[in-house]
């Protein structure tokens, strides 16, 4: 079952209405509508985010009832990873370019035609950067070049990652190292990877319900 949305109401259906036998196993629940800084607030709030299929111009909303998350205190930096940071050869900020993140993160991936991440989607993170919901991290080399980062919305203590980059071999890993540190000393509950991927599971990604993901969410 998929609903769709038009520009005028940036409400969603609740994922849990949706009948088991109905519910489409990609986890889409939605399609059309904005990608408006109050759909999306309303969206990420209740554990729904946008992809966009740009051949067909529609923007897609998923809402998978396993969520694939990584809990601060259970990062996992692996031996090689330690011997990196310890050569200090980066240096790690928040926030400090947001710009450049987000862009360097629309770039075309290997293998695939275009942008995926649109213009639309680029002009509503940089508003709510702006209010102060969404944050970059930026991995920086000795020679203060931007070589990896990531971006994401910070929602009730948790942040929703979106995209991540890197130039240098693990320059994204350290951005996500960092993050979770810093959310460990914040309070910071768990952040969403919205997909699994081989290194974010290594990294010490696992998968929770809907139920639980909201209840945190909302805690």
């Amino acid at each position: 079952m998929v609903y769709k949305l038009d520009d005028e109401i940036i409400g969603f259906p609740d994922p849990r209405m949706i009948p088991e036998d109905k519910r489409e196993p990609s986890g889409i629940i939605a399609i059309g509508g904005d990608l408006s800084p109050d759909r999306l607030l309303v969206a990420y709030t209740n554990g729904i985010f946008p992809w966009t299929d740009i051949k067909a111009d529609m923007h897609h909303w998923y809402c998978p009832m396993e969520r694939f998350v990584i809990f601060p205190s259970e990062i996992h930096v692996s031996h090689s990873m330690r011997n990196l940071f310890n050569k200090g050869e980066y240096q790690v900020t928040i926030d400090v370019d947001f710009a450049s993140v987000i862009r360097h993160c629309s770039e075309p991936r290997i293998h695939e035609e275009g942008a995926w991440l649109g213009e639309e989607m680029i002009q509503s993170f940089t508003k709510l950067h702006e209010m102060g919901y969404a944050h970059s991290v930026e991995v920086w080399d000795k020679d203060e070049k931007l070589v990896g980062g990531l971006y994401g919305l910070w929602v009730n203590s948790c942040f929703i990652g979106e995209s991540m980059f890197s130039l240098v071999p693990s320059g994204s890993k350290i951005a996500l190292i960092c993050l979770a540190w810093h959310m460990e000393k914040i309070g910071g509950k768990f952040i969403d990877c919205q997909m699994e991927t081989p290194h974010l599971k290594s990294m010490g990604g696992r998968y929770i319900s809907y139920d639980e993901y909201m209840d945190l969410m909302g805690a």
